[in-house]
């Protein structure tokens, strides 16, 4: 193969596909898919049959990634679900106005956290460090599972990343820094404890009696509802797939749950709500029905009784 100024990045993408991840290309230096959406679409080449998003054209062909990075710059997406692959996501707390957020628990943290309550101890997989300061644990899919993302569905900052979702690969850069390898062990498979956690089904507290007509909210819960949505579609895009916008979504719709967990709101209300907020502010629509789902399922899950909140 001739010999070019982005070797590195060709390289980085050959060995994930060696590896039999799926890769497709990001901008350079971005985190932010390099392929045409479907407003560009000219439904030619791969997407002959109908517009194709980047899940469905990674690839591992070796030839088809030499044609996209020998002479491009890009950084390298893992597409998690067709490899196989469960990354858990642990972030670090955003800065406000400047100042850090110490006084936030870390994803770190809060996954050490539930460990320990699980009696469990740190998984031993491959391991990247993100140029934030975070972490990326691989973990390959249990047989016969299939899994999508979560947002804060295990815990605070600790987000999944499966059917539906990317990851940047070590090798890869931003203007902060670069993604990389701190621990090379093999790829292990999910633990089965954290497993039964991303599938455990969702049961609902037992909610007192309904303040409302059913299909009628609360002022409160309206005024709250109002406030949130216009949080996020005011939050501007930073950090791509894996904070900002998103972020903002999950920690909106989890202050809405108690007011469904207490009969004040519809659920389906806040949902839809929240899907044209996230979709106003630039999420996908995907992406926003698995982010507003597991932020409300965990919000009515813990909910406190509503005299004692």
């Amino acid at each position: 193969m001739p010999q070019h100024l982005h070797t590195p990045l060709l390289s980085v993408a050959l060995a994930a596909a060696a590896r039999g991840w799926h890769v497709f290309p990001l901008r350079p230096g971005s985190k932010q898919p390099a392929l045409h959406g479907a407003a560009r679409c000219r439904t030619t080449g791969d997407c002959t049959g109908g517009h194709l998003k980047w899940e469905q054209r990674a690839s591992t062909d070796p030839r088809r990634i030499a044609l996209c990075w020998e002479t491009y710059p890009a950084n390298v997406a893992i597409a998690t679900g067709p490899s196989g692959l469960v990354v858990v996501d642990l972030d670090v707390p955003k800065e406000k106005n400047g100042e850090g957020s110490s006084d936030t628990p870390s994803g770190v943290s809060s996954f050490l956290a539930l460990c320990e309550r699980a009696g469990q101890l740190w998984p031993s997989t491959y391991t990247v460090r993100t140029p934030s300061g975070g972490m990326h644990l691989y973990f390959t899919t249990p047989p016969g599972t299939r899994l999508t993302n979560t947002a804060g569905m295990l815990a605070p900052l600790v987000d999944t990343r499966a059917w539906g979702g990317y990851v940047v690969a070590a090798g890869s850069t931003l203007p902060q820094g670069d993604y990389e390898i701190t621990t090379a062990d093999r790829v292990t498979e999910l633990p089965a404890w954290l497993a039964s956690q991303l599938q455990a089904p969702v049961t609902a507290p037992v909610a007192p009696a309904p303040l409302i007509v059913t299909g009628q909210a609360t002022r409160r819960a309206t005024v709250a509802l109002e406030r949130e949505t216009a949080i996020v579609r005011a939050t501007p895009e930073k950090g791509g797939p894996e904070g900002g916008r998103n972020n903002q979504l999950m920690v909106s719709a989890r202050a809405l749950g108690r007011f469904v967990a207490w009969g004040e709101i519809p659920r389906g209300m806040v949902e839809e709500a929240f899907q044209a907020a996230g979709e106003a502010a630039g999420l996908s629509a995907g992406e926003c029905r698995t982010t507003i789902r597991s932020a409300l399922d965990w919000s009515i899950r813990t909910a406190r009784p509503q005299g004692a909140a």
